[in-house]
């Protein structure tokens, strides 16, 4: 049998040992644009578990699983880290009553977990974490029919999840493909061999230092980090060549020898360099021995980190719990990164901008924090990332208030759904118009791509620019401008509307933008260009049309 105490050190060593492999798992991720990072969002999920296990004194298995499972709702993070949560309520439903935890008992709480997180996905997706779980769980109630050990059980439930992990890319082409096993699945094969520690051979994986998070090329460096920054300036600039440069190879060499983070894409005219170093004046000079330098940036990333540590916790601050105000009908909640974005959804009449979006999703506790700061009877939530619905939408349960999660996938999205509000309208009258505004904008972005991937046909190396139409890869160039050329002239053959608008990112200049902004209105005359600072990281454009 399994008591509590011992339940207790399993799942935190499971915690433990997927915060030491969390970049690993990271790496799997075939998708080439910055993404929220699998192996991250799990971790940060478990691991708000693991600090509630940590101040728990109690022996009864049920009550610690259950104290795991509602630390697990609120601290959600991404798809992945939503669909843990899941699985971890569902085992504790099994457990509950339970002071310790027989095989059957083991196996059917997974089973119910499996059973959960199916029902929570509207269209599951098999060669992912929910198969490696599901399997997982039928092989553990055929074992707890033979043998009544729960860690010969869970030695199954690992060794089957392994088996599974290992078919996933027989299920999901694009994981053949790429010669990976699913990053979800893998971040829980992870956690169950950590667990599988402390059951079969009493010993805890221990946590590791925390490891500097992996950089984004081009991404905003105030969001780079979540440990020690190891050179202060974040330094690009463009090489126009001259006729008898250097081999580019030379120069990521040289920027290699005084900084991390070096890439350098090279070009038949261009030489586009990212390098963090302690020494940009260096880095210049170097590359003006390749040609003329233009488009140059040099950033402090400690002082930029510092200024966005004190804007999260001013943004804690102000989302204290207030209670309902019976004369406020409607309130909004929206998740938008960039001082530009928050302004701009502010105006059209959001309560609280919680920051987040790409690569930073917040959780459930986020959202619903922000929610209970909304004094209204009824609380609007506009997502705006296809992978914070679900961190959302488990909000819904926990907040004392009437909740609607919009499925707003895009922040242009979020924008139009705010304009079909009608603040004299129903409450199911403004539901369904703001979901039928959603379908009426067409959406793209220009990003980088942040590995190297062979992805739907294009072969991509890591710092190229990526011209994402709608949510999927339309083009991959060298040139920012032709990219966005490109995927306007996409979108309008879409769309009947006449409206474009532009929003531009932290990585943009104001002068580039304008820049962007006439060629557009040169190529399309009959349309009118609307220009925004949204001061978004990850994205160097935002672009709708409607």
């Amino acid at each position: 049998m399994i008591s509590g105490k011992l339940l207790s050190q399993a799942i935190i060593s499971g915690a433990n040992n997927i915060c030491n492999q969390k970049n690993a798992v990271d790496e799997l991720n075939v998708f080439p644009v910055p993404d929220g990072d699998t192996g991250t969002n799990m971790s940060m999920t478990i691991s708000a578990g693991k600090r509630a296990l940590e101040q728990l004194e109690e022996d009864d298995a049920g009550k610690v699983a259950q104290a795991c499972a509602s630390a697990l709702l609120r601290g959600a993070r991404g798809n992945s880290g939503v669909i843990l949560s899941l699985l971890f309520r569902g085992f504790a439903k099994g457990l509950k009553g339970k002071e310790e935890v027989s095989a059957q008992d083991l196996a059917e709480a997974l089973s119910i977990g499996v059973e959960n997180a199916y029902k929570a996905v509207m269209n599951p997706t098999e060669g992912t974490i929910l198969t490696v779980a599901r399997v997982a769980a039928e092989h553990a109630m055929q074992e707890a029919q033979q043998v009544n050990d729960p860690v010969v059980v869970f030695e199954a439930i690992t060794h089957w999840a392994e088996e599974a992990l290992n078919q996933t890319p027989e299920m999901l082409p694009v994981l053949k493909k790429a010669g990976v096993v699913d990053a979800g699945g893998k971040g829980l094969l992870v956690i169950f061999e950590g667990m599988l520690s402390v059951l079969k051979d009493g010993k805890m994986v221990d946590a590791k230092s925390p490891e500097k998070a992996r950089v984004n090329v081009a991404a905003n460096p105030v969001a780079e980090y979540e440990g020690e920054i190891t050179f202060t300036y974040c330094t690009e600039f463009i090489v126009d060549k001259k006729k008898d440069a250097k081999d580019a190879l030379k120069l990521r060499a040289y920027l290699e020898t005084i900084g991390d983070c070096v890439v350098v894409v090279d070009d038949d005219s261009i030489i586009k360099v990212h390098v963090h170093t302690d020494h940009p004046g260096k880095a210049l000079e170097e590359g003006l021995t390749f040609g003329a330098l233009i488009n140059m940036k040099i950033e402090n990333m400690r002082e930029q980190h510092a200024a966005k540590q004190k804007e999260v916790e001013q943004t804690r601050q102000n989302h204290e719990y207030v209670k309902v105000d019976p004369e406020m009908e409607y309130g909004f909640v929206a998740v938008a990164a960039g001082e530009g974005l928050h302004a701009l959804f502010t105006d059209l009449g959001v309560n609280c901008v919680v920051s987040g979006g790409q690569t930073m999703n917040p959780s459930t506790d986020d959202i619903l924090s922000a929610i209970h700061s909304v004094p209204a009877k009824t609380v609007f939530v506009l997502p705006n990332n296809k992978n914070i619905i679900m961190a959302a939408e488990q909000a819904v349960s926990l907040a004392d208030r009437r909740v609607c999660v919009l499925q707003t996938r895009t922040i242009p999205q979020g924008l139009s759904a705010m304009l079909a509000f009608d603040p004299d309208g129903a409450f199911e009258e403004n539901r369904v118009n703001m979901t039928k505004a959603l379908d009426s904008v067409q959406t793209g972005n220009i990003t980088f791509a942040a590995r190297d991937s062979d992805f739907d046909g294009h072969n991509i190396k890591k710092g190229e620019i990526l011209a994402m139409d709608n949510g999927k890869l339309a083009y991959v160039e060298k040139d920012i401008d032709k990219a966005l050329y490109k995927l306007v002239k996409s979108l309008t053959k879409k769309s009947d509307g006449s409206f474009v608008t532009v929003i531009y990112g932290i990585d943009v200049t104001d002068e580039q933008a304008e820049q962007a902004r006439k060629m557009l209105e040169n190529k399309f005359s009959g349309y009118e260009i609307n220009l925004i600072s949204g001061g978004q990281p990850v994205y160097y454009y935002i672009v709708s049309v409607e």
